[in-house]
């Protein structure tokens, strides 16, 4: 009889614990819409030029920190270019979880931009064309602002917010990756 009351016993704790209110904890779905590696083979009709690196030096560190809010959690960024095109992989978190996102930069300004990898329980809808083609032509302004507003999407400040400190971001590394050549 004993083993049958401590059976019950921790049945019962487990069926509890199954069911318990869950209100105040978020899942977190990985939804994976289109890998990086596609996105990049993309953006080059399927040829993938080799990859470049902008190490995150302190010229640069500033500007990152004022688009961002905080340091990029990396030394370096890997970006893909062929002759004035650069693709970027960049990574921002929305509310908790980071959202990666796949851009192209093409002589200076957003051609397109895609969210790659969603892990938030919320603001999903940042992943569709009619919020993200409103950063197709931005550009960075002098105070390193995009030339274009971008709507936000009720529920999703958070995600719309990353975006477009990665927009801003992708532009600055597409620029310190290009140095324009000094005149002699």
């Amino acid at each position: 009889m004993k083993r049958h009351a401590k059976i019950t016993a921790a049945l019962t704790i487990l069926s509890g614990l199954a069911y318990s209110d869950s209100s105040d904890v978020e899942e977190y779905i990985e939804e994976v819409y289109l890998a990086p590696d596609a996105f990049i083979r993309e953006a080059f009709n399927s040829e993938m030029p080799k990859s470049g690196a902008v190490w995150l030096s302190e010229s640069i560190k500033p500007d990152i920190r004022m688009i961002l809010g905080h340091d990029y959690p990396a030394a370096r960024i890997r970006y893909w270019r062929r002759d004035q095109r650069s693709v970027w992989i960049l990574e921002e978190i929305g509310k908790l979880k980071p959202i990666t996102t796949g851009i192209i930069v093409d002589a200076g300004e957003i051609v397109h931009l895609k969210v790659l990898v969603y892990r938030e329980s919320r603001g999903w809808e940042v992943k569709y064309p009619f919020f993200t083609d409103q950063f197709n032509q931005a550009r960075l302004d002098k105070k390193k602002r995009l030339t274009k507003s971008i709507d936000g999407i009720s529920g999703a400040t958070l995600s719309v917010n990353a975006l477009e400190k990665l927009g801003r971001l992708a532009l600055l590394l597409h620029e310190a990756s290009n140095p324009v050549p000094s005149a002699e």
